[in-house]
């Protein structure tokens, strides 16, 4: 399998008051699309405000990162929410991004979760079916971008919403596909040449090796570099040039 075009996604907006941990302004020069923290998580009015104004001046399309309500935890905290809660509570952060995004002269053009829901709705089809609500009640048909085979791309698709599945260059995979908890030994892969290399195979060729050795299939449209590593942007950077310089044009999906 051989990709002609990639999009390439980082989470950004991550910080709240006077702390800021993405270097937002750098990583949206590399990045297409921008996940942007909805206040539930990390990011607060100010943030989401010059975020979308920044995105909106190079191009870059703004997506809503949505969350479980856990500023502490970072949105990474195994959480329990009704799904009626989820589901409102998932439209009220679209709607409030929408706010900063039309007043930048652009609007919010897909939806991610984040951490912990974004593991959760890879398996759990009512947080999942929460979460497909939370967008179709903010009123919009905004595509939803997740990992392939999630419960969350099934639902929404069944749903009638456009799907847009993605892929990690710096985090291990299961042989089933799936991401390794970051809680264990190698999740998060740090090696710069090893980030690049992995993201051109998944761009190119469609495939990434698992944490086990094999050989395993990710069919990707979207490549998501993490803002909060260290050396996130110059990280960022060298898998785009990488990526161009071997024929991947490098385009939002949205």
């Amino acid at each position: 399998m051989s990709t002609a075009s990639i999009d390439l996604n980082a989470d950004l907006g991550e910080g709240f008051g006077r702390w800021h941990l993405t270097d937002d302004e750098q990583l949206l020069s590399v990045v297409t699309s921008a996940n942007v923290a909805c206040g539930f998580h990390a990011g607060d009015a100010v943030t989401m405000r010059r975020v979308c104004e920044l995105a909106a001046e190079r191009g870059v399309r703004i997506g809503a990162q949505v969350s479980y309500r856990d500023l502490a935890g970072f949105g990474r905290r195994a959480m329990d929410v009704p799904p009626e809660e989820l589901t409102a509570e998932v439209a009220y952060q679209i709607g409030a991004l929408e706010v900063f995004a039309r007043a930048a002269g652009t609007r919010v053009s897909y939806v991610k979760p984040h951490g912990a829901l974004y593991n959760r709705v890879v398996h759990d089809e009512e947080q999942a079916r929460a979460v497909v609500e939370g967008v179709r009640l903010a009123g919009a048909s905004l595509p939803l971008l997740g990992l392939p085979g999630s419960r969350l791309l099934e639902t929404a698709d069944k749903a009638g919403l456009p799907v847009v599945t993605e892929a990690f260059a710096d985090r291990a995979y299961t042989e089933e596909g799936t991401l390794v908890p970051r809680g264990s030994e190698g999740a998060v892969i740090t090696e710069a040449d090893a980030v690049v290399e992995r993201s051109l195979g998944m761009a190119r060729f469609g495939v990434v090796t698992s944490q086990g050795g094999g050989e395993i299939a990710v069919r990707a449209r979207s490549l998501c570099l993490h803002g909060d590593t260290p050396g996130a942007v110059d990280l960022a950077r060298r898998v785009r040039a990488r990526l161009e310089s071997a024929g991947v044009r490098v385009e939002a999906f949205a």
